[in-house]
């Protein structure tokens, strides 16, 4: 490993650790957004921004936003982005990373004097997880023109609406239409971001190019049986909502395992009257199914309701469901991917395309720009949103040069003049 690229990477964690302090609960790791911290965070990561050459400043909805002008003043815009807000007791890279891998490709371009064909903006995102507001990718989405103004009256746990705390934070939050892009988009947006996963793990690879973000479909089931003594009523004349939704998860779980590509998870349950002597009369449970292609999510969706509507039948179970969610799969755009591949292979690695179940900025922006994803390695069995998510110092430089070399890579792939071939 070269060893200027480990002495990046090892920056760029003590940058991360310095981060990490700035936390709502210490020693956990808690940032949320438009909170203090993510403003000390913001302020923090401006400092970086400006000693790589950016001129930077917070938007209306407290985006941190860099830029680096390109060679002519006209030139059009690559955004490099990822978010600085975290889940509660979180890891120190998710989000983060990409942001200082960007701002160290650009203190690089700055260190040797360079302007791209393109303008390059870092883009710190404020809110990504949802966790104060319940709104997830407030800031990417307003960029991309998909910000609905009714969030501003949505209040947090404490009763502070969105708009206000955008106030307290300093914003207009009047003035949100401003940071839609629609108008003039930007050429391409690329982000760089731990797996959250084992795959390259596992699999000896340090980087990967994602293909796709996976679409993602979220309901809440409540089942109503009948509560009666548990040592009083036969076995057979039982309406036990616990059971049937035991085989219910069963299901689930079984028809995601029989489907390449599709991961199916029962992640809450809650079970009324909750008494030992008790049988339990109503059940509530989600369901998320996620895959990198929508037909093969919808198909199994079908077949998880009616194999879910089967058993509740034969129970005598009566079975109510509610969406929570749905976001339909945002594919990488193949140029951008192919950038990102000889990047790869331009250093001797082979180069692995997976997609990312989880989900991030980059996910809203294929309908404003051409988008792509570099995942790199984290160890400790890819674990993710939890202390003990990882990132080695010589995988997280080497993401950042792949990262610098697939941005000059990009002009030229769309074809701008004096692009570096």
């Amino acid at each position: 490993m070269d060893s200027g690229v480990e002495q990046l990477g090892l920056e760029l964690l003590a940058q991360a650790d310095r981060l990490a302090e700035f936390t709502e609960d210490p020693p956990r790791l808690t940032r949320t957004y438009l909170s203090a911290e993510h403003r000390a965070a913001g302020d923090y990561i401006a400092s970086l921004m400006r000693a790589a050459g950016m001129h930077c400043g917070y938007d209306a909805l407290g985006n941190l936003v860099g830029r680096y002008e390109g060679a002519h003043p006209d030139a059009p815009v690559v955004i490099i982005g990822s978010h600085m807000d975290s889940v509660r007791n979180a890891g120190r890279y998710d989000g983060l990373f990409g942001i200082l891998s960007g701002i160290a490709c650009v203190a690089e371009l700055h260190r040797q004097r360079r302007r791209l064909p393109v303008a390059v903006e870092v883009v710190a995102f404020g809110d990504e997880e949802g966790v104060r507001f319940g709104v997830t990718l407030i800031g990417s989405k307003a960029m991309a023109g998909q910000f609905d103004p009714a969030w501003l009256a949505v209040r947090d746990a404490q009763g502070v609406s969105l708009a206000e705390a955008l106030q307290a934070f300093g914003c207009d939050p009047q003035a949100w239409p401003g940071i839609d892009r629609r108008a003039r988009p930007p050429l391409a947006y690329l982000e760089s971001h731990i797996e959250q996963g084992p795959v390259l793990l596992n699999e000896g690879l340090p980087l990967g190019v994602v293909t796709a973000i996976a679409g993602a479909q979220r309901s809440i089931v409540t089942l109503a049986g009948l509560a009666g003594h548990a040592g009083t009523v036969p076995m057979g004349a039982r309406q036990d909502a616990l059971a049937a939704a035991a085989e219910m998860v069963l299901a689930i779980e079984r028809i995601g395992n029989e489907r390449s590509g599709l991961v199916a998870t029962v992640g809450r349950l809650q079970v009324l009257p909750g008494a030992v002597n008790v049988i339990p009369q109503d059940v509530v449970f989600s369901i998320d199914v996620r895959s990198g292609l929508d037909s093969l999510r919808r198909a199994a969706i079908a077949d998880i309701e009616a194999e879910c509507d089967r058993i509740a039948a034969r129970r005598r179970i009566a079975l109510r469901r509610e969406p929570l969610y749905l976001a339909d799969a945002a594919p990488c755009h193949p140029l951008l991917q192919d950038c990102l591949a000889q990047a790869i292979a331009a250093r001797g690695l082979a180069v692995r395309h997976l997609p990312s179940g989880a989900g991030h900025d980059a996910m809203v922006f294929p309908a404003l720009a051409p988008s792509a994803m570099l995942f790199v390695r984290c160890g400790n069995g890819g674990i993710s949103h939890h202390p003990d998510e990882t990132l080695s110092a010589p995988d997280a430089g080497l993401a950042t040069r792949v990262l610098l070399d697939a941005l000059l890579r990009v002009p030229a792939a769309f074809g701008l003049s004096g692009a570096p071939a």
